[in-house]
């Protein structure tokens, strides 16, 4: 589907800082944020309160507002806008989910051997890594090509393709890499927790 007119006009009105179209805008998305942080908690088996749905659409509107409204100046146009910001919307509540599950495991992990399996469960799932300590375990011993991507793409946030063009390993190499360095950080996790 394509950016519609209302939708474009709106976007517009938020860039220009047009404060009742901001108003517009949170009435307008405001249920497929919650909708998407249902889905995704559901799908990922994870029990939300109303507290950490109003916690987690508040991330997302942050999110959006961060930069100067850098996700609305992102978007191209080529699709709707709440598709576009349903694909948002649900990258911000994967990064949360896994930050809270792993920061929860991580902090009993010692205690508890089955949050250890979760916290391994999780973190063959991170998308985003923010916590720089762990991005540097996680590249500990790689080559630097290896850590060139790693670096690229937990610390900097670069896309497959971006990483690619910058680095001139073909995209489909990324995610092999991606799952290498990942592994290395669960072993080092487990020998860290044993």
């Amino acid at each position: 589907m394509a950016l519609t007119d209302r939708d474009r006009s709106l976007l517009e009105r938020c860039l220009s800082r047009d404060g009742s179209a901001w108003r517009e805008f949170v009435d307008r998305f405001a249920g497929l944020f919650i909708h998407v942080i249902n889905h995704t908690a559901h799908a990922r088996s994870v029990e939300l309160g109303p507290s950490d749905v109003d916690d987690l659409c508040a991330e997302i509107f942050l999110a959006i507002l961060a930069d100067d409204f850098g996700v609305l100046r992102r978007f191209k146009g080529e699709s709707s806008l709440a598709t576009y910001l349903a694909v948002i919307s649900r990258r911000i509540v994967v990064k949360e989910i896994i930050s809270r599950r792993m920061a929860e495991a991580l902090g009993h992990v010692k205690s508890h051997n089955a949050n250890l399996e979760m916290a391994h469960a999780d973190i063959s799932e991170i998308t985003r890594i923010e916590n720089q300590e762990l991005v540097e375990r996680m590249l500990e011993g790689l080559s630097e090509v290896d850590a060139t991507v790693i670096r690229q793409f937990h610390l900097e946030g670069r896309t497959y393709g971006e990483i690619s063009e910058s680095t001139g390993i073909p995209a489909n190499s990324i995610g092999p890499m991606l799952s290498r360095a990942r592994e290395k950080l669960r072993q080092s996790l487990s020998a860290s927790f044993s």
